[in-house]
């Protein structure tokens, strides 16, 4: 049976094509794996630093915010009691990238990525981060998205909401579209969510059988679908190992956008990215747990907290010797310092920060200061979301609404943040260690008190009264060695006796 010779010819070159088509993949991978290999070499070599030690606080401290893990509670309630205004560096948190040209500061907290370490003092900079569950992470991102959104529902179109942003920001106020990653998650289901108001409108009654937030299509983008958008992918999945490794699309690194999308294309080469993240989070000062709330908060504030707060009292040490000095000068400046305040003003907050500066904080008060803080942060915080979620009503989040998501969508979160779920792990282990090592300390330093303690007692006795109470210590124990002996003996003549 012949062939029809045009089939054949098709078939010849199908297979051609099927050829060319595996060995452009083949060189495509070889490329990619090249990419990502350099780039992990050139991290680690970047990153030996064996002199430096990590326990100890440098004179810079960077906070590399991970979103939706918290870290607003302890900018807000533990950085912003124990650094001044004026020791913050400039535009942390209000743009995207941090002006690297006015470097006298001692505090940057940012959503920036890793790669910002290029442009800081390496050697004289300490970072901490906060890790939290990759699920519970992808799911808060998801209910923000949708929370900051709904806010501008309370205009009429989706033209009037984008004006009014621009105005806002023309004013130099700082909005959360300034902010990485918000600046592209927010605007993208803004523009969602008026659709989906727009569509209602013109179907006129809508009625919602289903109560489950995650999945009301009428009202927003379902959760499931959510996760599979080319956003979702390039910004949310693995999210804490790129902003740990710096290769976010905010990262400051020219390669970081290839090597990034080699590895969401490739699954097998991300193990050399999170090898890089677990050592970046090995270097760190600090390493919290979103979900180990209590006990993060505690080894901040013994790790962290307490070098800040010796920091304190060394600097005003040298202050007041200075002050003794030259007290023609005080005057001067205490003059000035009223006319600036009175310019300036002061707040609450203002004067929790000059406890901390004065050098009467200690971590005790630091803790009760952060336990208040909190407390009103977050029902200042929950406030505002149950206000601007009630324009998409009945949709709402709580912690109950979250064992409504399906546990297949728990597992697609899992597959997607594959990355994540090893870092979370790994940064478990840190936070045991650590937490461990702090105990320990207390424990040793408790004990080191106890016998200073009893020393002091003993050394402020006269000689008569410390012999007199050695005698009696002596005499209360030749008793009770006889009361054994006595007891013994009895045992034993009730024995024979039997």
């Amino acid at each position: 049976m012949h062939m029809n010779p045009i089939l054949k010819l098709a078939l010849v070159w199908l297979t051609l094509l099927g050829s060319v088509i595996v060995s452009f993949a083949e060189l495509e991978f070889g490329h990619c794996e090249r990419v990502v290999k350099r780039w992990a070499d050139t991290s680690t070599s970047r990153e030996e630093h064996p002199n430096k030690d990590k326990r100890s606080l440098q004179d810079l401290l960077f906070f590399l915010h991970v979103p939706r893990t918290g870290g607003r509670t302890y900018f807000h309630c533990f950085l912003r009691k124990l650094y001044d205004n004026a020791q913050e560096c400039p535009r942390s948190y209000d743009k995207l990238h941090f002006d690297p040209r006015k470097q006298k500061c001692k505090l940057l907290a940012t959503h920036d990525d890793y790669s910002l370490m290029s442009k800081l003092p390496r050697e004289r900079t300490s970072v901490m981060t906060i890790v939290r569950d990759p699920v519970a992470r992808v799911l808060s991102t998801y209910e923000f998205s949708v929370e900051v959104a709904a806010r501008f529902l309370v205009h009429p179109n989706l033209t009037s909401a984008t004006r009014m942003s621009g105005r806002i920001r023309k004013n130099n106020v700082i909005s959360t579209l300034d902010i990485w990653p918000w600046k592209y998650l927010v605007p993208w289901m803004r523009e969602d969510l008026f659709a989906r108001r727009d569509a209602r409108k013109l179907k006129g009654v809508v009625i919602i059988e289903d109560d489950n937030p995650y999945d009301m299509e009428e009202m927003l983008m379902p959760l499931h679908k959510y996760l599979d958008t080319p956003t979702a992918h390039d910004i949310i999945h693995n999210g804490a190992t790129f902003q740990i490794a710096g290769l976010t699309n905010n990262s400051h690194l020219s390669e970081a956008h290839e090597v990034r999308h080699c590895v969401q294309k490739y699954k097998n080469l991300g193990e050399p990215v999170l090898q890089v993240a677990k050592r970046r989070l090995d270097s760190m000062l600090y390493v919290g747990l979103t979900e180990e709330h209590r006990e993060s908060a505690s080894l901040f504030a013994n790790v962290v907290g307490s070098q800040v707060l010796s920091q304190v009292v060394t600097s005003n040490a040298t202050a007041k010797t200075k002050t003794t000095k030259s007290e023609a000068s005080v005057t001067v400046s205490e003059s000035g310092s009223d006319k600036s305040e009175i310019q300036n003003g002061t707040s609450e907050v203002a004067s929790n920060k000059i406890e901390a500066k004065s050098g009467n904080m200690t971590v005790k008060t630091l803790m009760e200061v952060y336990e208040g803080c909190i407390g009103h942060l977050r029902k200042s915080q929950g406030t505002r979301r149950v206000n601007s979620l009630k324009r998409i009503s009945p949709a709402n989040f709580t912690r109950g609404t979250r064992t409504r998501v399906p546990n297949e969508v728990i597992q697609q979160i899992k597959s997607l943040n594959n990355l994540d779920v090893e870092l979370y792990k790994y940064a478990k282990e840190i936070f045991a260690k650590e937490h461990e090592l702090v105990v320990s300390k207390k424990m040793v330093s408790t004990s080191k008190r106890s016998i200073v303690d009893l020393q002091n007692v003993f050394g402020e006795m006269e000689g008569e009264k410390l012999w007199k109470l050695v005698s009696v210590a002596l005499m209360l124990l030749l008793l009770f060695l006889l009361f054994l002996f006595v007891n013994a003996r009895r045992r034993i003549t009730s024995k024979v006796k039997i």
